[in-house]
């Protein structure tokens, strides 16, 4: 047993989390992201919500001051959805990172996805609630 992790955390995410290095990307999915065809690495959450992981691994992750570091994915042009959940996103990261978020369309957002090191499949059940977290130096 481990002090000071956030108990959303699973044992597989941390493994992935010191894996990764500058510059490698994560993805927090949301419940309708294709996140098993679409990963290299998939590490099943299904139980939780994007924010909650999201705010739980920004404890041990240091974002990227090189290159922007959290990207989200944009809405379709025309789609009426709200997206509530961005406002969420923004002030979570908000304290480790200087950089406001960057918006990737959608299919964009799916081929970055299939480079990054990692997917987080979530039950997330808002809609446009997937994110990119760019790692950073651990300092």
């Amino acid at each position: 047993m481990l002090k000071n992790i956030p108990k959303i955390i699973s044992p597989e995410l941390l493994k992935i989390l010191a894996e990764m290095g500058h510059g490698d990307e994560i993805v927090i999915a949301d419940g309708n992201f294709p996140s098993q065809s679409v990963g290299q690495r998939v590490i099943r959450a299904d139980g939780h919500g994007a924010p909650e992981l999201l705010e739980a691994i920004l404890t041990l992750f240091p974002l990227d001051t090189y290159e922007k570091p959290v990207y989200l994915m944009a809405k379709t042009p025309g789609d009426p959805v709200e997206t509530p959940i961005w406002d969420t996103y923004r002030a979570l990261v908000k304290p480790h990172t200087s950089e406001d978020v960057e918006f990737i369309e959608r299919f964009a957002f799916y081929e970055r996805a299939r480079k990054a090191y990692a997917v987080i499949a979530t039950g997330e059940s808002a809609l446009y609630a997937n994110v990119i977290l760019k790692k950073g130096v651990v300092k």
